[in-house]
């Protein structure tokens, strides 16, 4: 990508887009194309396809996306496929017709069958049933890969599939109904102490985080940040690298992620020290656990010759440092107020 092409990242105002916004001014990328939801609807596509043809970007970075944890999935099935076959589809197809060069289509490590052999390589892709409580969104992403495979066996368009493991940091959604596990649980000890602030001397105020499921399940975490560094590494690769991996025969798809997982249980200990709750946690069992383990393989990516630098402590101090500077949770006690 030269420094004036034009790039649309849509979704920009989400974590991972708005992540890529802040990464490619920083580099020096000037000609970003971002438009809002309220500007312009992806569902529509003929909303989409006469966007594209007016501005036409040379790149496109498709972070536009309906996400969400096991509690969303399950109460909005029909929202989460709906609104992800639409966007990815409008996108995509508008992005042939209007000579997109590269175009880099992000899903989730959520595609993959529940019960994949561990890692995760990208060729494990469809070879078993998935995981029941995000099925519609993973569906949905699967037909994404498939669809950029077929334009670019059809019209030799050059459109790659990038899965992430489970990501967080700045602009992460923390709404307890709808957040995945780990902003879920920044925000779930952060309350519980600062309701253990609001009367210390109180005996009968003991403040307890309840978490879903045993404790047991394993996950991997990346900090966006890296992943926008290894998109954009991505996008700038030489191009007969670059068409090594959207080889037409098969999806155009590569992992990212950090290579090592931690169990929720020790995930849920680290961000009670970072955050400083004192209290109890409580696992409720009866709660779901989802897929027993997600960690990618990340051999190709790291074959190209990119690694992540994000510890997932620093990553996580890091986030909950943003927090309370933006005041997502609310205006917080004077000694928690970072300066």
């Amino acid at each position: 990508m030269e420094k004036t092409s034009g790039i649309y990242v849509a979704g920009h105002t989400g974590l991972v887009g708005s992540a890529l916004v802040r990464k490619l001014k920083n580099k020096g990328y000037l000609n970003l194309i971002l438009r809002s939801h309220a500007e312009l609807n992806l569902t529509r596509q003929s909303e989409a396809e006469a966007f594209l043809q007016a501005e036409q970007p040379e790149y496109v970075f498709l972070a536009a996306a309906r996400v969400g944890g096991i509690l969303a999935n399950s109460v909005y099935p029909a929202d989460f496929v709906y609104d992800n076959l639409t966007i990815q589809t409008n996108v995509i197809h508008a992005a042939w017709k209007t000579g997109v060069k590269r175009l880099l289509f992000l899903g989730s490590s959520c595609i993959y069958p529940r019960a994949c052999p561990q890692p995760i390589k990208e060729e494990h892709l469809l070879t078993g049933p998935l995981e029941t409580t995000n099925e519609p969104y993973a569906v949905a992403k699967i037909a994404g890969i498939k669809m950029c495979q077929a334009y670019n066996r059809q019209h030799g368009t050059g459109f790659i599939a990038v899965m992430p493991t489970n990501l967080y940091g700045p602009n992460d959604n923390f709404d307890l109904e709808t957040s995945h596990v780990l902003p879920a649980l920044i925000r779930k000890y952060h309350e519980a102490k600062i309701a253990a602030l609001s009367n210390p001397s109180d005996p009968d105020n003991k403040p307890l985080v309840e978490i879903w499921g045993t404790g047991r399940p394993r996950r991997e975490f990346l900090h966006v940040d890296d992943l926008v560094e290894a998109c954009i590494f991505i996008m700038n690769l030489k191009d007969k690298v670059y068409r090594s991996i959207i080889n037409p025969q098969s999806p155009p798809l590569i992992n990212i992620g950090f290579g090592k997982d931690i169990s929720i249980q020790e995930l849920s200990l680290l961000i009670k020290e970072i955050v400083g709750f004192e209290g109890e946690t409580v696992f409720d069992t009866t709660r779901p656990d989802g897929t027993p383990r997600k960690l990618l393989d990340v051999s190709k990516m790291t074959g190209l010759g990119w690694k992540p630098k994000i510890s997932l402590k620093d990553g996580i101090r890091q986030t909950y440092q943003w927090c309370l500077k933006e005041s997502i949770f609310g205006s917080s006690p004077k000694e928690l107020v970072i300066l």
